[in-house]
């Protein structure tokens, strides 16, 4: 509970995002902490900033969290400079004694009464309502974002476009068919600039060649 107080005190200002972007300039980038207001990490987890997101407004500081190879995007709110100060280490418990033998009467198991008292039923779950949303750019990349409830368990994963065809053929039609026309359109995309990139590759060595 203390590095959760300490981090909820510190979240990043505008001079703290300042000098965060000046030392990814420098090649030095500077190490932050997730506080207990970030969605879908733990609070006092370290993370590294990669890059900073134009305008600077909402979730716009891009890091990579400890052990980790993928990117996030968060907000000033969600980190903070101030590192949370070491857990205390668990203290070892000595296990319990074992239990006394119990003795078998006739007629009557081990642990019962001459009564024996009804079980208690567990209480069913609620069901919560979950959230599935698949974002694609026009470059053709797709990512997921889960919402359990009000709770993000999953903040725009990176999902390769052949799994997202994969979804899309089980799903009604028309999500299939809106997600088919995405890949397409990527793929097409891509096909003309690896044409245009051919041409300028061999312009250049036409070029190189008139200069040899």
């Amino acid at each position: 509970m203390a590095g959760t107080r300490a981090a909820e005190s510190r979240a990043l200002d505008d001079g703290d995002v300042e000098r965060l972007r000046a030392a990814l300039a420098e090649g030095k980038p500077t190490p932050v902490w997730f506080t207990s207001a970030a969605v879908g990490v733990e609070a006092g987890q370290q993370a590294k900033v990669i890059a900073f997101d134009e305008p600077a407004e909402g979730d716009f500081i891009q890091v990579r969290p400890h052990g980790s190879r993928d990117v996030l995007t968060f907000s000033p709110a969600e980190l903070t400079t101030v590192k949370p100060p070491a857990r205390p280490k668990p203290v070892a418990v000595a296990p319990p004694p074992p239990p006394a033998p119990v003795a078998v009467v006739e007629g009557i198991e081990p642990g019962t009464a001459e009564e024996p008292k009804p079980r208690q039923r567990r209480q069913p779950q609620q069901p919560v309502e979950i959230t599935v949303t698949l974002h694609s750019t026009p470059e053709g990349e797709w990512t997921v974002d889960v919402l359990v409830g009000k709770k993000r368990t999953v903040r725009w994963v990176p999902v390769p476009a052949g799994d997202v065809a994969k979804v899309g053929r089980l799903l009604p039609a028309e999500v299939g068919e809106a997600i088919g026309v995405a890949i397409t359109t990527a793929r097409e995309r891509q096909l003309r600039r690896v044409e245009q990139l051919k041409a300028e590759l061999e312009a250049a060595q036409r070029a190189l060649r008139d200069l040899g």
